[in-house]
């Protein structure tokens, strides 16, 4: 793809897209960004020779592709100014929670895909959720593709309302990694190891697991049995989890997630 590229918010997510296009060959002259942050601003100059604009303007009209890297209660006030120029793009959001009614209904458009990535894609190993309207073409999901494969993997939804779970399991999901990376840890340290040493093998854990599982043709039921032997030490582990309910308070607590993002949605897709 050498389609020109518009990016309306330099923050970290777009931060994390220029440089995944940049390393798969698209020229930073192809780049535009707009910010109001002049410090975001200086950040893209010093990191990619990139100069971005204060606003945004005619300028817009000469690219066939704008992606929306801005905070969801940010969203509408961005719109505004970038509307009249923007009609005939395709729209790609990273916003979280706003919906794509809302963004047309701002910006006038149909071509728009929503999009949930997550932040481990600021090194090029997220996971990304996408949902498409009715009028984004077969080309225009290619062009989509390739944006959200310098994040990582992609996975599209049918239903918009999916995002929501996509939200609560892979957008929020790495905190929830990082909340057991942190009990880990501190379960190390209790039993004599040092921080360090603790948190080096959780963190090892964790990516040889995924690792295993994503190569594997195993559920992740059958991958947990084989290292479970009955009487043994990881059969303890997971009898006093399931013995306090650990599992269904997880499910628990992503239900919760889900239905914060639907809130957040309803909140900032307002007019």
């Amino acid at each position: 793809m050498n389609e020109r590229i518009a990016i309306i918010g330099g923050g970290n997510m777009a931060s994390a897209i220029i440089g995944g296009l940049i390393k798969k060959g698209l020229p930073v002259a192809r780049i535009e960004v707009i910010d109001t942050n002049p410090e975001a601003r200086q950040r893209l100059k010093d990191n990619y020779g990139l100069v971005a604009h204060a606003e945004p303007g005619a300028f817009l009209k000469d690219f066939p592709i704008v992606i929306w890297a801005v905070k969801p209660q940010t969203f509408r006030d961005a719109a505004q100014p970038a509307a009249p120029h923007v009609k005939e793009a395709l729209h790609m959001s990273v916003a979280a929670g706003i919906p794509t009614d809302s963004i047309k209904r701002w910006l006038g458009v149909e071509r728009i895909v929503r999009s949930m990535p997550n932040t481990p894609a600021l090194i090029g190993k997220g996971v990304t959720g996408l949902y498409a309207r009715d009028g984004v073409t077969g080309q225009d999901r290619k062009h989509i593709e390739h944006i959200a494969s310098v994040m990582g993997e992609f996975v599209w939804v049918e239903r918009e309302d999916l995002l929501n779970a996509v939200t609560a399991l892979s957008g929020s999901g790495p905190a929830y990694v990082f909340y057991f990376l942190e009990a880990m840890t501190t379960a190390g340290v209790e039993m004599g190891l040092t921080a360090e040493q603790a948190y080096q093998l959780a963190v090892e854990t964790f990516r040889g697991a995924g690792e295993l599982a994503k190569f594997s043709d195993e559920p992740p039921e059958v991958l947990r049995q084989r290292v479970t032997s009955k009487g043994g030490t990881t059969h303890a582990a997971i009898t006093s989890m399931d013995a306090s309910n650990v599992k269904a308070l997880f499910a628990q607590a992503l239900h919760a997630a889900e239905r914060r993002s639907e809130e957040l949605g309803a909140e900032f897709g307002k007019d």
